[in-house]
């Protein structure tokens, strides 16, 4: 390295720390979009919420119609399908006996009940599930962004400070 290099050196040097300086302005407005941005996130995971909980209860709406509509139906002729059942029917209705129809009714009644609310349930664990595992996925991935944009927003709130204080005391 020759010795009158050296100040053209040096010139470059100071040339490139003040570009650099200048480059690393960073306008007070960005620490404000980026606290807003973090309100926003938090708005984008609730309505995310909110709307996964609205699919679900459709689909848990479906599931009960189809329960209603076509399983109970197959399930009932299915029931008197068996000929003790039908006989006995047969036997209750033909006698006129109100009491006897009724206790037909609830003591069965229950049993038959039980059985609707196992296969309803059956058909709607795996939509529960499903539900709490998009929900946790869901707040796993809305805090990871959170604290991303809590990281950026400190940086750019200290860099703000910092750069008002150097403004501060150059003035």
């Amino acid at each position: 390295m020759c010795i009158r290099d050296r100040p053209y050196r040096a010139a470059i040097g100071v040339l490139i720390l003040l570009g650099l300086s200048a480059c690393a302005m960073i306008p007070t407005e960005s620490a404000d979009l980026s606290i807003e941005l973090g309100k926003r996130i938090s708005v984008l995971e609730t309505a995310h919420m909110a709307l996964v909980d609205k699919y679900f209860d459709e689909k848990r709406n479906r599931v009960d119609e189809f329960v209603e509509k076509e399983w109970v139906p197959e399930f009932a002729a299915q029931f008197f399908a068996n000929e003790q059942i039908t006989n006995l029917w047969n036997q209750i209705v033909s006698s006129g006996n109100t009491a006897d129809r009724l206790e037909f009714i609830v003591t069965l009644g229950p049993k038959l009940q039980t059985k609707i609310n196992a296969k309803r349930l059956e058909l709607i664990k795996p939509l529960d599930d499903t539900e709490r595992m998009i929900e946790q996925q869901l707040r796993d991935n809305y805090d990871q962004a959170r604290a991303i944009n809590n990281s950026v927003t400190s940086f750019l709130v200290s860099s703000v400070k910092v750069a008002e204080n150097q403004n501060r005391y150059l003035e």
